[in-house]
């Protein structure tokens, strides 16, 4: 069943990789890594890693992912088109992304009700908020710092490019 469930996510997830960057249309380019990332916390789920899938849905697929559709909002300014008359291939990734979310849920449960197998002793701390902690802050500090200064000096500059393009705009008016 494990083996299933990985060649289901893994084949998922390299399909929204592909499909993010092939698309056009960046707000579907959005979705898609959306998606992407809702199979790499499936991904993490069947490893066991049970705090790295809820961070990974709930930072990546939620914060930042926000954070992404709003800078690509303020870049399209000018771009006014509806999502689902141009692309109803929407709907289809809805779906997908619904199941894989299903699946997801009837793992979880799985793993309340002993249907899943069990875990040796020494893989009880991989995955805990300890160990990851301790990691992130030891080992991996100056990439995790340096990521947050990168996001940061990416939203700051897809701001001041945003404010460029409104006020170049204005002037020509």
């Amino acid at each position: 069943m494990a083996t299933y469930a990985f060649v289901l996510l893994a084949v998922l997830a390299v399909a929204s990789a592909l499909a993010m960057v092939l698309n056009k249309n960046t707000v579907n380019s959005a979705l898609f890594l959306v998606l992407n990332l809702m199979s790499v916390a499936g991904l993490y789920l069947l490893l066991h890693a049970q705090f790295l899938a809820i961070i990974q849905i709930l930072v990546y697929a939620g914060a930042i992912m926000v954070l992404f559709l709003f800078v690509i909002m303020l870049l399209n300014v000018d771009e006014e088109e509806s999502l689902f008359d141009k692309f109803r291939a929407i709907y289809l990734v809805a779906f997908l992304l619904g199941v894989v979310v299903f699946g997801q849920i009837v793992y979880s449960l799985g793993g309340v009700t002993d249907l899943l197998p069990e875990i040796s002793a020494d893989m009880a701390y991989v995955g805990t908020v300890e160990a990851v902690g301790e990691v992130l802050y030891t080992t991996y500090l100056m990439p995790f710092e340096m990521t947050a200064i990168l996001l940061t000096a990416a939203v700051v500059g897809a701001l001041m490019i945003a404010q460029y393009k409104v006020k170049t705009s204005d002037q020509e008016e």
